[in-house]
């Protein structure tokens, strides 16, 4: 049996000092965050996934989004090495946290750099954004890590948004989703959707056909269950002034075997 096991963190009271890019900054309630992280956790949970809590790192603001610490492939866990050098102390309770769950663990080494945010699975394939975080050398050594274990690693630019994930994600059936405004080249998806908001291009495959996905996103949610998926709506809104989706907030592990 495949496992559904999510590696969640906490927000810290650091939280509202994190790092925005390529929005203006807008004051975070951290109160609000905690609340809208429980739920959002909640929601897994009720969707059949175990959650199992990293370690606090309280001294970097952005540690919430723990996806972007990690990339998982089969049970491989390649832990990254942050393109922003403020998160790098994200990643030691997250590599305490795969090797406890039993994965094989591996490294992106300087100078290459590589944030779980800009990897995209779909299948075998898994498209990584080449943008203000991951640079050439960190594209390089996710092919090293993963194509002798079968996956094809195709790089995308990205230059509008801080990583791919902020820009598309991919359904069950593998059709790549974004809003055509942050998506710098569709044509380099095999089968591209167009979706009316920007965070309607943020989903989690829970299983069963559910997708989780913003709350600030219902036209989007309106046209992919007009298409026969489920959304889940949650309220992230403290996040989203982060520049944070739903997939940053959890890493979701599939591939470990008893």
């Amino acid at each position: 049996m495949p496992s559904k096991k999510a590696l969640v963190r906490r927000p810290g009271p650091r939280l509202a000092e994190g790092l925005v890019t390529h929005i203006e900054r807008a004051s975070v309630d951290v109160d609000l965050a905690v609340e809208q992280w429980e739920a959002y956790v909640g929601t897994l949970r009720a969707h059949g996934w175990e959650t199992v809590e990293v370690d606090p790192a309280d001294d970097c603001p952005d540690a919430v989004f723990v996806e972007d610490t990690v990339v998982m492939y089969k049970n491989v866990a390649l832990i990254a090495r942050p393109g922003a050098g403020s998160r790098r102390g994200e990643t030691s309770g997250v590599e305490e946290a795969v090797a406890g769950l039993g994965c094989s663990v591996h490294w992106i080494w300087e100078p290459a750099t590589l944030e779980g945010g800009d990897v995209l699975k779909v299948g075998d394939t898994l498209y990584v954004g080449r943008g203000g975080r991951t640079n050439a050398a960190g594209v390089q050594q996710l092919r090293a890590a993963f194509e002798p274990l079968g996956a094809r690693v195709v790089a995308v630019p990205v230059s509008t948004v801080l990583h791919l994930k902020s820009a598309v994600t991919a359904l069950p059936d593998g059709t790549v989703v974004g809003h055509p405004r942050v998506v710098d080249h569709p044509s380099l998806f095999p089968r591209f959707l167009a979706v009316p908001e920007e965070s309607g291009g943020h989903v989690v495959l829970l299983g069963g056909g559910a997708l989780l996905m913003a709350a600030s996103a219902p036209k989007t949610a309106e046209l992919l269950a007009g298409l026969g998926h489920e959304p889940v709506l949650v309220d992230i809104s403290e996040f989203e002034k982060l520049e944070g989706c739903v997939t940053c907030l959890s890493v979701r592990v599939r591939e470990l075997y008893a």
